[in-house]
């Protein structure tokens, strides 16, 4: 299944395929970032299932390094799916994600029902 771009709420997004490349390293998401840029991407989803475990471990580095890309290229990067065994796991990592959804950057979000909820636009 190849990654889609759709609109959701007048922002266009780059759906990530569960089954794609997994994410692994800061030149992967700047071929991600590429890849959004050149279809007018603002806003990257990418599943959960697209991440090792590396990546939800903070001691690692990889998140930080991935999300700096993602603001440095000014595209909001949505991750989704179930995080609850990470989030468990580690009380840092918690605080990252709730520090994350308070912004407008990065998000950690369940389902695409809760992202369109966030993207809704509000009086």
């Amino acid at each position: 299944m190849p990654d889609t771009l759709t609109t959701i709420h007048a922002m266009t997004v780059l759906a990530c395929a569960p089954d794609g490349e997994k994410i692994t390293s800061e030149q992967a998401a700047l071929d991600l970032i590429g890849e959004a840029m050149a279809q007018g991407a603002d806003l990257v989803l990418v599943p959960v299932e697209r991440f090792e475990d590396a990546f939800f471990q903070l001691k690692t580095g990889l998140v930080g390094q991935i999300v700096q890309k993602f603001v440095t290229y000014r595209r909001h990067l949505v991750i989704m799916g179930d995080i609850s065994r990470y989030i468990a796991g580690s009380r840092a990592f918690k605080d990252f994600v709730s520090e994350a959804n308070r912004g407008k950057q990065i998000w950690f979000v369940a389902s695409l029902p809760e992202l369109d909820e966030r993207l809704k636009p509000r009086p």
